[in-house]
């Protein structure tokens, strides 16, 4: 993932270069491969290379076409090269072409129409002097990130990074407090525009933006047009299906000049694209796959057994991270923990050991699965057979919900909860509900935040405002998809796989966020997303002759994440003195409540492994850590 940034003088004024050069050198860790400035008149654009396509390495941004004068920078992976170089009518194999040369030729083709024929993961800013006129975009589920300020009239500024863009002198550094709250209350998809910092905003998904010396304008280009209900005669039909489709986005995610890696879980997701990727480079007479995961040398961690299991595919190159290994690790893991864009990032140290890994390989792509849980996630299947009339088959999709998940709830609670749903309508429930609650006061919402804080930003109406944002993404009644767009959870969780992974070098790439594997799965009925209490039912039939069945058919979805935070973090935070733990928290008391630190300060030292309360408390150390670093003016 290359870093972009960019500036345009809205005054007229000619754009100074060395006002952007501190922010493309902030990065140039994301793009180490080679960074470049261009200027000519209001315009200054950046670009810090990471050389992961085997055309980006003979493509020189920014990149300026001789006739016009346009310029453009691009953080860019397309998927569809093939078919706009037919229909730019550009001669195949005549001279290489790049990703952002298409993208020009494209707009010079169709002006911002141009959008609606890019396909893959973008963000970029490309300037028109014949208009004066700088156009920005962003992919259609967020798999690159652009971050903006706009003074009106003054001056327009963009770059990959909030923290990037708060380099330019231009660009004030001042904390967003409400995102603060965010963090703390869980509200990181709240919306898709906001950052930590006051007057930078994420242009979202799907959406460009054109800027002139008077106005600036956003719009959304793009939407999940509704697709036919795909109608295939059996299981087979529609594994066979999927299985083309997908394996047509993964092999579009090994275009690389050097080896692709992935990381493998002992879930279904990861390890499917792990699958299908080596067996297309077998195919292809490439070498292995290089495949990282992380276990632990208990014979009982279930997530560890279906590693093993998963490495006896062929054609893998694995690496194995131990618990024991944390040792060796911790100070580079610390020091990245300790030094995100965000908080939200602080806590994924999974993610972040496994790019640790791959960048110290030498590796700079790593595949995952991310999306898969988003992609095809399945409706409520147990009431949405028994709106079928199909009481026997819900009964089937309950018990096997139990059997999966465990049994909370079980079968018999599920069906009964479910037909109370259907059968009485939503508003004598909230009645029922009303009711029942008058007579006494209604319980609050625990939050760490103190009772100032929380009135100050309104902590009801931000709660409010993300559960309306969420809630139009879920499916209707009849199993349909109630909202045509890109769930916000996915966005966010690709947002932070971009930061941890830029942070070492690295882009991510997600066959699951391709826009054909999201559209198929957008035309599919909710029996093939899951059934009989399996999710991803589709996909675990697709990985049949890859995958083993001890991980296609895995229950359940244990994994590592806690144990190895609790590895990293745990005997330190039970090991502090708790007066000294307390005090060094202090900066955080316009936000949390006294109590709660104490509380949780306390509660660590007794916590005999990782718990909620501990997870808590580093969430207090990692955002007082992170205020440490950015509630200054004249910090980074």
């Amino acid at each position: 993932m290359s870093g972009i940034c960019a500036v345009l003088r809205c005054d007229g004024r000619p754009a100074a270069p060395d006002n952007l050069a501190p922010v493309l050198a902030a990065l140039e860790r994301r793009g180490p491969d080679g960074s470049h400035l261009a200027a000519e008149g209001p315009v200054a654009l950046g670009h810090a290379l990471l050389a992961t396509t085997p055309e980006a390495l003979v493509e020189r941004q920014p990149l300026r076409h001789p006739g016009t004068g346009c310029r453009i920078t691009a953080d860019i992976r397309l998927d569809n090269r093939d078919d706009l170089i037919a229909a730019l009518g550009l001669t195949p194999g005549a001279r290489v072409i790049g990703d952002a040369g298409l993208v020009l030729e494209a707009y010079l083709r169709w002006d911002l129409a141009c959008l609606e024929h890019l396909r893959g993961d973008f963000a970029f800013a490309l300037w028109d002097p014949r208009c004066e006129r700088l156009l920005c975009a962003r992919d259609q589920v967020g798999m690159r990130q652009l971050i903006y300020a706009h003074a009106p009239g003054r001056l327009f500024a963009l770059a990959t990074e909030a923290q990037a863009l708060l380099r330019h002198e231009s660009v004030p550094r001042r904390i967003n407090e409400a995102r603060i709250a965010d963090y703390f209350e869980h509200l990181e998809a709240i919306d898709l525009t906001s950052t930590f910092f006051i007057g930078l905003h994420r242009l979202p998904p799907a959406h460009a933006l054109t800027v002139t010396r008077g106005d600036l304008k956003i719009w959304r280009y793009w939407q999940l047009t509704p697709p036919a209900p795909l109608r295939l005669p059996n299981d087979a039909a529609y594994a066979e299906a999927f299985r083309d489709v997908f394996g047509g986005a993964v092999a579009a995610r090994l275009s690389a000049p050097d080896p692709v890696a992935a990381m493998l879980s002992g879930g279904v997701d990861s390890g499917s694209v792990a699958a299908l990727a080596a067996s297309q480079l077998q195919q292809a007479g490439r070498p292995p796959l290089a495949t990282f995961s992380a276990i632990d040398s208990d014979p009982a961690c279930v997530e560890s057994q279906a590693i093993r299991g998963a490495l006896a595919m062929d054609h893998l190159d694995p690496t194995l991270i131990g618990r024991e290994d944390m040792a060796m690790l911790r100070p580079e893991m610390e020091r990245l923990a300790l030094a995100v864009q965000e908080p939200f990032d602080t806590n994924m140290t999974l993610l972040r050991l496994m790019y640790l890994a791959g960048h110290r390989a030498g590796h700079k792509v790593m595949l995952d699965g991310g999306g898969g849980d988003i992609v095809l996630g399945a409706p409520d299947m147990v009431a949405w057979h028994l709106r079928k009339g199909r009481p026997g088959r819900a009964w089937r999709e309950a018990r096997g919900q139990e059997r999966f998940w465990g049994s909370v709830p079980g079968a018999r609670e599920n069906i009964v909860r479910q037909l109370g749903r259907i059968i009485v309508p939503e508003p004598l429930r909230a009645l029922r509900r009303s009711l029942a609650g008058l007579g006494r006061a209604a319980a609050p919402t625990p939050t760490l935040l103190s009772d100032s804080f929380a009135a100050r930003i309104d902590l009801p109406a931000r709660r409010a405002a993300n559960a309306r944002h969420i809630a139009p993404h879920r499916f209707a009644p009849d199993g349909t998809r109630a909202a045509l767009d890109i769930h916000p959870y996915l966005v966010v969780g690709r947002e932070r796989y971009d930061r941890i992974a830029s942070a070492l070098g690295i882009e991510a790439r997600d066959p699951f966020c391709d826009l054909r594997v999201i559209e198929f799965a957008a035309s599919l009925p909710p029996d093939q997303l899951q059934d009989d209490g399996w999710p991803k039912v589709i996909l675990r039939r697709a990985s049949a002759g890859l995958l083993p069945d001890s991980v296609r058919w895995r229950l359940g979805k244990e994994h590592l994440g806690g144990l190895l935070q609790d590895e990293l973090w745990g005997e330190s935070l039970r090991g502090e003195d708790r007066a000294a733990l307390v005090d060094s928290l202090a900066n955080l008391q316009p936000y949390v409540a006294s109590r709660s630190i104490e509380h949780l300060a306390g509660a660590a030292k007794n916590a005999p492994a990782w718990d909620s309360e501990v997870a808590s408390l580093l969430m207090l150390r990692y955002s007082s850590e992170w205020l440490t670093i950015n509630d200054n003016p004249d910090c980074c």
